[in-house]
């Protein structure tokens, strides 16, 4: 082989390897391209999700800004004060017509008829006494109006027989004047004989004590054999048991509200789940200075006697309506300013309105002046409430009055 040929072979090979060697870099250069352009589209899809996830979690955090900044309330409308609201005040039964029977006479208790749970019929005796010293009282009396009674019929004899001697003239005018006089006192001493006869007459039959009225006997308090010296202790307690009546004490603050006429419902503590109706039929008409009260007298009937007199009860007074509004006690705002309510216009935003408080119910107030009957108040609000914040409101409720 030549040097030429040598020559000529030698250069070949090195073109050869050349080439291969650009072949190589073109590989290498497009799996750079590639991871490149694999590591860009990585990149470019991590960030933008996490230009989307952050953009969502702008959105969740503005939304849970939104939500907790958000001022959620329960409201309430006003409704007229005393409108379907009653008062239960305590009371005692007593019967319509309650009277101690006591004795005029004086004696010793003979005997008696009738004792406590026993119902009477007026006039019935109750007991009888005994009083010997009136018996002779009376029996003196009667002796004395019959000495009376003729001591007339002898001057009244005399002034007929000298009456008869004056027309003949026989005696003087003055005797037959005197004669008249005598007459005319022996009357009077008769008619005062027949006066404390009849008075006498009249206290002996006290000696029967009867009942005055229909009822039934409530207390007896004699036995046979005792002293009754007439010093007005009572013998006997008859009450009428039906109708009863019970008598309360209204305050003040609602005694401008009871009527006479008015339903009333009595309820009994021993006696469940029953109720009986009564009405008022009177009040005194004016305020006790000591206990501030007004007396309101209730009539019941009681045909089955199922209440006793003496009872404690309890009266459910219903109030006749008046032109305050009540509202409920945790509607209330108490600033520095005064007392104020939160208000809720149409387009949600609050107004504090400035009120005047009238009776405190407990659980509800009355304001005379400030509120609509259409105002819709907020429930417990907050201290931070200021005007023009919006709230975001749930269905009101009506305001409940107490029982």
């Amino acid at each position: 082989m030549t040097e030429q040929r040598h020559a000529g072979l030698g250069i070949h090979a090195a073109a050869g390897d050349d080439e291969h060697h650009h072949l190589q870099r073109r590989k290498v250069v497009r799996g750079l391209k590639i991871v490149t352009i694999a590591v860009l589209v990585l990149l470019g899809v991590g960030a933008a999700r996490t230009v989307l996830s952050r953009a969502a979690n702008g959105r969740d955090l503005d939304a849970s800004v939104a939500e907790h900044t958000a001022i959620y309330v329960k409201t309430a409308l006003p409704q007229p004060a005393g409108a379907g609201r009653t008062v239960a005040l305590p009371g005692t039964l007593q019967g319509a017509v309650q009277a101690p029977i006591a004795a005029r006479a004086a004696g010793y208790v003979k005997s008696w008829t009738k004792d406590i749970g026993s119902r009477v019929e007026k006039g019935d005796v109750l007991a009888e006494l005994e009083a010997p010293e009136l018996d002779q009282q009376v029996s003196q009396a009667r002796a004395v109006r019959d000495q009376t009674a003729s001591t007339v019929a002898l001057a009244q004899t005399t002034v007929d027989r000298w009456d008869a001697l004056r027309k003949k003239d026989v005696v003087a005018q003055q005797d037959l004047d005197e004669r008249r006089a005598a007459l005319v006192q022996a009357k009077a001493n008769l008619a005062a004989a027949d006066a404390n006869l009849q008075r006498l007459s009249q206290l002996e039959a006290f000696k029967h004590v009867t009942a005055p009225f229909a009822g039934i006997v409530t207390k007896r308090n004699i036995d046979v054999g005792d002293l009754i010296d007439g010093s007005g202790k009572p013998l006997f307690l008859l009450s009428q048991t039906d109708p009863l009546r019970v008598y309360i004490s209204v305050p003040q603050s609602y005694a401008n509200l009871v009527k006479t006429g008015q339903a009333v419902t009595v309820t009994q503590a021993e006696l469940r789940d029953q109720q009986f109706k009564g009405q008022v039929t009177r009040t005194s008409g004016s305020i006790d200075a000591g206990t501030r009260t007004m007396q309101v007298e209730v009539s019941l009937a009681n045909k089955d006697g199922a209440l006793l007199p003496g009872a404690y009860v309890q009266v459910a007074l219903p109030l006749t309506a008046s032109a305050s509004l009540s509202i409920p006690s945790n509607t209330l705002l108490f600033r520095g300013e005064g007392t104020r309510v939160a208000v809720i216009d149409g387009q949600g935003k609050v107004k504090l309105h400035a009120v005047t408080l009238g009776r405190n119910n407990g659980t509800t107030v009355e304001v005379t002046s400030g509120l609509q009957q259409t105002d819709r108040l907020v429930l417990n609000p907050p201290d931070s409430l200021v005007d023009g914040d919006v709230v975001t409101t749930q269905p009101p409720a009506t305001a409940k009055a107490p029982a």
